[in-house]
């Protein structure tokens, strides 16, 4: 667990699901992803998280918000296990409901779970990616002082090859 200002960074709860499925099923929440997640994809995604935390002791946490304990969304690290030039390196990733973004959330959750990363992992960076078109996503990345590493973009191998999502940005932050 991790605790900022105000949010808990914690590992997620059987009532975070249904919340979680309604991220999922929002088009807004979801519009830089192929598709929206029915409530069983959705809990699938969770119970993968779950196995993450249970092998490794890290991974995507639930954010909750310490005022009143309500569930935002998530934030965290996990090992990419996908073909790409970024496969086997650790990457941060973050997903909120919609009524939280713009106030703060998404960079208070990432600086925290990145600044944990650099801290426990024995890793020589982590890296973050989006789609050219997610400009809040690398916006983000930017005020995380990461750096863009154009040789690292690539075509997620998940994604259609029609799709405008395939192509994908990267960026990085080396252990200084």
């Amino acid at each position: 667990m991790i605790q900022t200002e105000r949010l808990i960074l914690r590992p997620w709860q059987y009532n975070d699901r249904a919340p979680f499925a309604a991220m999922g099923a929002d088009p807004e929440v979801m519009r830089h992803f192929p598709a929206l997640l029915s409530r069983a994809e959705s809990d699938a995604l969770v119970d993968r998280v779950d196995r993450f935390f249970a092998d490794h002791g890290w991974g995507m946490w639930a954010l909750e918000r310490r005022a009143d304990g309500a569930f935002l969304g998530f934030a965290g690290l996990i090992r990419v296990t996908f073909e790409s030039s970024i496969n086997g390196d650790v990457e941060i990733g973050w997903r909120l409901r919609r009524d939280a973004w713009g106030q703060g959330y998404a960079f208070e959750a990432a600086r925290a779970a990145l600044n944990w990363g650099l801290a426990n992992l024995d890793v020589p960076r982590i890296v973050a990616m989006t789609v050219i078109g997610n400009t809040r996503s690398w916006g983000l990345m930017e005020r995380l002082s990461m750096t863009r590493r154009p040789d690292l973009d690539f075509d997620h191998p998940n994604v259609p090859d029609d799709s405008i999502l395939k192509p994908h940005i990267v960026y990085a932050t080396d252990r200084a």
